[in-house]
């Protein structure tokens, strides 16, 4: 499940925020613009997803489409899992709700993170940290597969890095999750490395590489 998670999740417990044909899906397009075939190596699973959409951002440990696809950008990443984390609840954090998305783009467009649209709140909770009443910090769930959860949207404001806040929603919300039986997992990206000490450092240990990969079919 963690080698082709968007499938995991589109063909499992997110089936509700799917469009499908065949062996491809991807979320309707206002959650977002994640797809994912059943498997990569399959053309007959890239010709369902052409049905679906002419360009396709997935994520897995290798893709290489058939001809009639080509690549957009790939970014190399790694899968990093919480097999042996605790989480910590966090009293200062507040819940964010559907009223609070253009805050939570805004932070999203100002922390150069993304993406994330308008619905991406529906796929789980998300947690942020104010200041003044200006919404700084926050993060969230989104990929929801069997007895995983993937924490999202981690991102603080340029003003206000360097103060643990990152740290903060990231144990919290591992927290929430814990709770209600599932294990936290993430993705970053590769050359990111003060990311991934501090998830080392929370409790996540590197699974596998991975890469993020935006293709558009050209017929």
């Amino acid at each position: 499940m963690l080698e082709n998670p968007v499938w995991a999740a589109l063909s499992g417990p997110q089936a509700c925020f799917a469009e499908a044909s065949g062996d491809a899906a991807r979320y309707l397009s206002d959650v977002g613009p994640w797809c994912a075939v059943a498997d990569p190596t399959d053309p007959a699973a890239w010709a369902d997803l052409a049905t679906l959409t002419d360009y396709a951002l997935l994520t897995a440990p290798a893709i290489d489409p058939p001809a009639g696809w080509e690549p957009v950008a790939v970014t190399p990443g790694v899968q990093m899992v919480g097999h042996t984390m605790t989480g910590v609840r966090d009293e200062s954090t507040v819940r964010l709700t559907e009223t609070d998305v253009p805050e939570m783009l805004d932070l999203m467009s100002r922390a150069k993170l993304g993406p994330f649209g308008k619905r991406t709140i529906e796929l789980g909770h998300y947690l942020g940290l104010r200041h003044e009443g200006r919404l700084v910090a926050m993060a969230g769930e989104r990929l929801r597969l069997p007895g995983w959860t993937e924490v999202s949207g981690v991102c603080t404001d340029p003003e206000f890095r360097g103060q643990g806040f990152a740290a903060r929603l990231t144990m919290a919300v591992a927290a929430g999750l814990l709770e209600h039986g599932d294990l936290p997992f993430l993705h970053v990206n590769a050359d990111n490395t003060t990311a991934i000490r501090l998830y080392e450092r929370l409790g996540f240990q590197v699974g596998h590489e991975v890469v993020f990969a935006a293709y558009r079919h050209v017929g």
